[in-house]
């Protein structure tokens, strides 16, 4: 879409907005917003959380208040925004009366404000930014932005019939670019599901589909190639985990050193570099196994989702307490096609490790020792693996470029809400379509 600019344009003497349309006001932030500062109880007034995607009810995540009027009030139409740099781009126009967390700062429009146009303003990316530049630290890199400090940004504002032009615009403009997003987003869900299914049943039934079956005897493997063994993964592997040498002392950390993974690299397809370093002291002294590859790392710990995810570690390191190793014997089991067998044991994981006991939340070594796999010869392995490797391949192909095209609409709907609200293109004309 090809949009005018304005016909004219004066300095705005703000580095952040640039020229603006000669016809809009320019004043500080407070000229057009106070500060609602009313504490109130979230028993009397409904809890919501300030998101990314705006004012939403309350997160099931969200801490809760105790008895006491310890939340701010929220009237509908007032624009909330999160204080905390670590919150960078929670904010949004509340939708209905409510209560949000202290750490929020809420506006009530002074004068005649659309609200629209006030959402995507101080919702759009130059705007986040100056907010955040007005921030006082609190460590080195969490800080946050009070009023005190916002009312001092300045604006440049057109009349409210022209804000309202702007907003509808950009509610018919963002709500298309959104819809093309829920796509792409779908098609990366449906790809991951794919991908899943076809991994599962590889490692559990093979490629021929003509092959007799007999029973596992495995619940989440069920039916399996009769002349496939079934056996706990103890029986093909040497398996173990870390620890986390004590930070407080320098003796154990080095900007270069031994390299010491943790738990996070679960994240990636495969481990190729570490990010922390432990010395050899720490590597005498603390419980530090040197693992080489060919290994598999899988978490261990953890409500997230990195609790079961495995990778392949492709140099030589050591690990810490939330990542268990495995070394396969080679002569029995590719590291490959252990891989993927964890992958397709990732749901039984999870499940057995969230049962009663003090392995809650946890997955142990012994849990993983225990765990049943399929255990074709090691021929039938290596044709298992190079095939998943080419449907593996076809499927990431494809899951990266709607990635692309998420990451390209994302920037497409920034510049565009940028554009207009800062008065870089005139779309009144385009509200009457």
């Amino acid at each position: 879409m090809s949009l005018p600019r304005y016909s004219k344009y004066k300095d705005s003497g703000v580095e952040w907005l640039g020229p603006v349309p000669t016809h809009w006001v320019i004043h500080r932030l407070g000229y057009f917003f106070e500060e609602r500062r009313e504490k109130v109880s979230d028993k009397d007034f409904v809890p919501l959380s300030v998101t990314k995607l705006g004012i939403v009810p309350q997160l099931e995540t969200a801490a809760k208040t105790d008895d006491g009027d310890n939340r701010k009030k929220v009237i509908a139409g007032d624009f909330v925004i999160n204080s905390r740099s670590d919150r960078k781009d929670s904010s949004g126009t509340a939708p209905q009366d409510g209560s949000v967390s202290l750490i929020n700062t809420v506006l009530r429009p002074l004068a005649e404000f659309d609200a629209g146009f006030a959402h995507h303003l101080l919702r759009s990316v130059p705007f986040q930014e100056e907010f955040y530049r007005y921030g006082k630290g609190i460590v080195a890199d969490l800080w946050s932005t009070h009023y005190s400090e916002m009312k001092n940004i300045m604006l440049a504002i057109p009349e409210v019939v022209e804000q309202r032009a702007i907003a509808t615009f950009l509610d018919r403009e963002t709500a298309t670019i959104d819809a093309l997003i829920a796509e792409q987003e779908k098609l990366i869900a449906l790809l991951a599901e794919k991908r899943k299914a076809i991994i599962s049943h590889a490692v559990t039934k093979g490629l021929n589909p003509k092959a007799p079956m007999k029973d596992s005897g495995v619940a989440w493997l069920g039916e399996v190639p009769a002349h496939w063994g079934v056996r706990p993964l103890k029986f093909f592997a040497k398996i173990g985990n870390g620890s986390t040498p004590n930070r407080d002392n320098p003796d154990y950390w080095a900007d270069e050193g031994f390299p010491w993974l943790n738990s996070s690299v679960v994240n990636q397809e495969e481990v190729t570099e570490a990010e922390r370093f432990v010395t050899e002291k720490a590597l005498s002294e603390c419980h530090l196994p040197i693992i080489s590859p060919p290994a598999i790392l899988i978490g261990i710990t953890g409500q997230g989702k990195t609790r079961g995810m495995a990778t392949q570690l492709q140099f030589t390191a050591t690990v810490n307490q939330h990542l268990a190793y495995i070394k396969p014997n080679m002569e029995q089991l590719a590291p490959i096609f252990l891989l993927r067998c964890l992958e397709s044991a990732y749901d039984h994981l999870r499940i057995e490790s969230e049962g009663a006991g003090s392995t809650k939340g946890a997955i142990t070594c012994d849990q993983l020792g225990r765990l049943r796999i399929p255990a074709p010869d090691l021929n039938e392995q290596k044709q298992i693996v190079s095939f998943l490797e080419m449907k593996i391949t076809k499927l990431n192909e494809l899951e990266a470029g709607a990635i692309r095209a998420v990451a390209l609409l994302k920037e497409r709907r920034s510049a565009l809400i940028t554009a207009a609200v800062i008065g870089q293109i005139d779309v009144r004309r385009a509200t009457e379509k």
